[in-house]
């Protein structure tokens, strides 16, 4: 069978066409690959993508859950705070109103106790002004009385220290006269009499220590033995009558002038009246009585000369003493300290007259 040239030609031209069109189906099938591997990741990524927002939406929805109980509990913690703050408020208001009440009332009672400190205070100051001036007596008395310059001064500034711890300006003049009578009491020269008063003492203590004179004290003998009264009776009479007049009659020459003998008995009552002058000059200079005190030494220095051993360290040494005691002076001019409780006494007239 033969072929027409022109179908010959058709089949030909098919031929080359399918021939043609193989790569292009090939590529074609390629591109489809690669769409469709671009797809399954697109749609891989898509569901990777959705199952993350799923997670992270569910975090977030567990979070806001949390948070939103949270919220709801501290919502309910203020609320409980709000009611507990209403109700400390509404107390405190009624506490300030109480408070004002009392501030009130202790207003009126500060003003009572304000009036009342006034008028103790006044008392106060007229107290202390009484006080000072019996100071200031004292003072007076013990210097023109008993002479006793630091008792005196003892007052004086006892009164002066106390106006200083009352720290007063219209106490200023007062003070003034205070110190200057304290400042005259000072001036004066300063008698010890401690020491006059303890070597006094020592003198006391070392006379029985003291050597008398070398056959100044009598021997003690023995009494005889007495005779045997005759068994009659006025033969024993007599002889009783003649022993005690022998011993009432005591034969002396008093041409000589030598000192009796001193029996033990009274060598002890010297040494003991020794003592008791010594102890009456202390007396004496404890009261500032000059003249007595004096008197006193000089006869205890004259009991001395006379019937001690002055050859003796220790009679010569109570001699110096004596001397040096006799020598000191126990009267001073005292002067006038009438100044401070005349102004004391200026001061509190003054506000006598004040008050009224």
């Amino acid at each position: 069978m033969g072929e027409t040239p022109q179908a010959m030609n058709s089949s030909d031209t098919a031929s080359a066409a399918q021939t043609q069109n193989a790569p292009a189906a090939k590529r074609a099938s390629g591109w489809f690959s690669l769409s469709l591997l671009i797809a399954l990741l697109t749609l891989l990524l898509l569901g990777w993508h959705w199952l993350d927002s799923r997670q992270r939406d569910t975090k977030l929805e567990l979070n806001l859950g949390r948070r939103l109980a949270e919220f709801e509990a501290h919502d309910k913690e203020s609320r409980i705070l709000s009611r507990q703050t209403q109700e400390t408020v509404r107390e405190a208001q009624a506490k300030l109103s109480l408070l004002e009440q009392k501030m009130a009332e202790s207003q009126s009672h500060q003003l009572a106790v304000e009036e009342l400190y006034q008028e103790m205070s006044r008392n106060r100051d007229e107290w202390v002004l009484a006080e000072l001036e019996q100071m200031l007596l004292i003072a007076s008395q013990q210097l023109q009385l008993a002479g006793n310059v630091r008792a005196a001064l003892i007052a004086l500034q006892t009164a002066e220290s106390r106006l200083q711890r009352m720290d007063r300006p219209q106490f200023f003049t007062l003070r003034k006269a205070i110190n200057k009578d304290i400042e005259q009491l000072q001036s004066l020269p300063q008698i010890d009499l401690a020491g006059l008063n303890l070597r006094l003492d020592t003198l006391s203590t070392e006379v029985d220590q003291l050597p008398l004179l070398p056959g100044r004290v009598a021997v003690t003998e023995k009494p005889a033995a007495r005779q045997a009264l005759p068994e009659n009776f006025w033969l024993r009479l007599r002889e009783e009558m003649w022993q005690d007049f022998k011993q009432l009659v005591n034969i002396q020459n008093l041409e000589k002038p030598e000192l009796p003998l001193l029996s033990p008995t009274q060598a002890y009552f010297l040494r003991e009246n020794l003592r008791l002058r010594l102890l009456s000059a202390r007396l004496a200079l404890l009261q500032r009585n000059e003249a007595s005190y004096k008197a006193d030494i000089k006869a205890a220095e004259d009991w001395l000369n006379r019937y001690f051993d002055t050859s003796d360290k220790a009679v010569r040494s109570a001699l110096n003493h004596l001397k040096q005691l006799g020598q000191s002076r126990l009267s001073i001019d005292l002067p006038d300290i009438s100044d401070s409780l005349d102004a004391a006494r200026t001061f509190k007239l003054g506000r006598e007259k004040a008050g009224k």
